[in-house]
C-alpha cells in the first residue's frame, strides 16, 4: 500500500533529524501536501523540503501536534504484526526490571509509540489511546495486546484532556471480564486500585523508586502525607517503620480505599486519614504546631498548560512552605513534581525561596520518572517528573 506524503518546510525537518518525534501544523508546507487531505489518524511519509523520505507517521490534520513519528523507515508497514513488534520489546524491558507483572507496559514516545499508555496489573491491563493514530488503529493494537499477554481484563480509558485536543470522544470501556479494584505490588507492599474511576489507570507506578527512597528514611519517624490519593506513600512509609503516618486528602473516595490499603498491609494502627483541603489542614497544623520528621508533598500538576506557569508556581511555593514550617531541625521534605511545565532547577528555587531567612535546607538526592517510564531524550516533555528530598538543618 502507497502511503500518502506529508512534505516540511525548508529546514523544518531539523528537530525531526536530530530525534524528535513530533511534527508542528505550522512546520508543513501545505502548498504542497494540505493538511485537510489528511483523515485523523491516517500514516504518511514524512518528507523534508527536498522530499527525502524522514520516516513514517501518523497525522491528526485538526492538532497542534499534526504528525507524530511512528518509525523512521519509510517503507515500513504500520500493521498488526508492527504494533505486536513494538509490544514486544516494551515487554521485554519491563521483564527484565520487574519480577513482578505490575508496572506501566507502553509509556508513549519513550517507547516508540506515541500517545498510547498502558499499565499492567497482573492479568489486568488499563490503557489510554490519546490520539487520532493511536484511535485508528485501535484493532489492531488490540488485537497485538491480546496476542501478547491474554488479559483477563481490558479497561480502556479514554477519557483523557488530551483526546479532546485530538477531536476525540472520551469514554471509558471494560473488555472481558468486570473488574471494581486490581491488585498493585510496589516495593513489597499491596494495594488495591481502582482502574476504571480511579486518576488516570488508577495508579501512578512512576514515583516507585522515589517512594522506596522515602521508606528508607522514615524508620521511627512522624510522617505527614500530603494529597495522600489511595496511600501509595504513608503506607509504604508505615510498612518501613514510621512509627505514626498523617494521610491528607480532600477524596472521601480515595482515602476509603487508602484505609482498606492500610489494613491489607497491616499498618492501620499507625496510619491516621483526614479529609480535608490540603492547605487548609496544613493551617492547622500550624496553629496546633504540630511537627513531623518527614513530609511528602506530592500534589496534582498545578501546572497543566504553559498559561498556568505563574499561578502554578505560587501553589507550589505555598505549598512547600507550609510543609517545611511542619519539619523540625533535621526533618526531611520530600518536594513532588508531575508538571512538565516546571523544570527541576525552577521547583529547586522554589523551595529555597519558601524556606526564607528563618531556616535552611540541604538537597541531598533528586528523583525522576522510574524505569517503565522512559523518556525520550530528544523530547524534554517527556521527562516530566520531579521529587528533590532536602533535610532542614540549623544554622551554622
Amino acid at each position: 500500500m502507497t502511503l500518502p506524503n506529508l512534505r516540511l518546510k525548508r529546514h523544518e525537518d531539523r528537530r525531526l533529524r536530530q530525534g524528535h518525534l513530533w511534527v508542528f501544523s505550522n512546520e508543513v508546507d501545505t502548498r504542497a501536501t494540505p493538511l485537510k487531505r489528511f483523515e485523523p489518524g491516517e500514516a504518511a511519509v514524512v518528507e523534508d523540503a527536498g522530499g527525502k523520505a524522514l520516516g513514517i507517521a501518523y497525522v491528526n490534520p485538526n492538532a497542534l501536534i499534526c504528525a507524530r513519528l511512528l518509525s523512521r523507515d519509510p517503507r515500513a508497514s504500520v500493521d498488526r504484526d508492527f504494533w505486536l513488534r513494538r509490544l514486544q520489546q516494551a515487554l521485554a524491558w519491563r521483564e527484565r526490571l520487574f519480577p513482578r507483572p505490575h508496572y506501566r507496559l507502553v509509556h508513549g514516545e519513550g517507547d516508540w509509540l506515541p500517545g498510547l499508555v498502558i499499565d499492567r496489573f497482573g492479568d489486568v491491563c488499563v490503557a489510554q489511546l490519546n490520539t487520532a493514530g493511536i484511535e485508528r488503529h485501535r484493532h489492531d493494537i488490540l488485537a497485538a495486546l491480546d496476542r501478547l499477554l491474554r488479559p483477563k481484563t481490558l479497561v480502556l480509558r479514554n477519557d483523557s484532556p488530551s483526546r479532546t485536543l485530538e477531536g476525540l470522544a472520551t469514554e471509558v470501556e471494560v473488555i472481558g471480564a468486570p473488574v471494581e479494584h486490581v491488585t498493585v505490588e510496589e516495593n513489597g507492599c499491596r494495594f488495591l486500585a481502582d482502574p476504571v474511576h480511579g486518576q488516570k489507570t488508577g495508579w501512578f507506578f512512576d514515583h516507585r523508586d522515589n517512594r522506596a527512597r522515602a521508606a528508607r528514611l522514615a524508620k521511627d519517624g512522624r510522617v505527614l502525607d500530603l494529597f495522600v490519593y489511595t496511600g501509595a506513600w504513608g503506607i509504604q512509609l508505615a510498612a518501613a517503620g514510621a512509627k505514626e503516618v498523617v494521610c491528607v486528602d480532600s477524596s472521601a473516595a480515595a482515602l476509603a480505599l487508602a484505609r482498606e490499603n492500610a489494613r491489607l498491609n497491616g499498618v492501620a494502627d499507625r496510619v491516621a486519614f483526614v479529609q480535608a483541603d490540603v492547605f487548609e489542614h496544613l493551617k492547622l497544623l500550624k496553629q496546633e504546631k504540630t511537627r513531623f520528621d518527614l513530609v511528602v508533598a506530592d500534589p496534582p500538576a498545578f501546572i497543566k498548560r504553559r498559561k498556568d506557569v505563574a499561578r502554578g508556581m505560587e501553589g507550589y511555593r505555598r505549598l512547600n512552605k507550609l510543609a517545611l514550617a511542619r519539619l523540625g531541625e533535621g526533618g526531611i521534605l520530600v518536594s513532588c513534581s508531575c508538571s512538565h511545565h516546571l523544570e527541576a532547577a525552577r521547583l529547586q528555587q522554589l523551595v529555597s525561596g519558601a524556606a526564607g531567612i528563618a531556616r535552611t535546607c540541604a538537597l541531598f538526592a533528586r528523583g525522576g520518572q522510574a524505569a517503565d517510564h522512559p523518556a525520550h531524550p530528544a523530547i524534554p516533555e517527556t521527562e516530566y517528573l520531579k521529587a528533590q528530598f532536602y533535610r532542614v538543618i540549623p544554622w551554622p
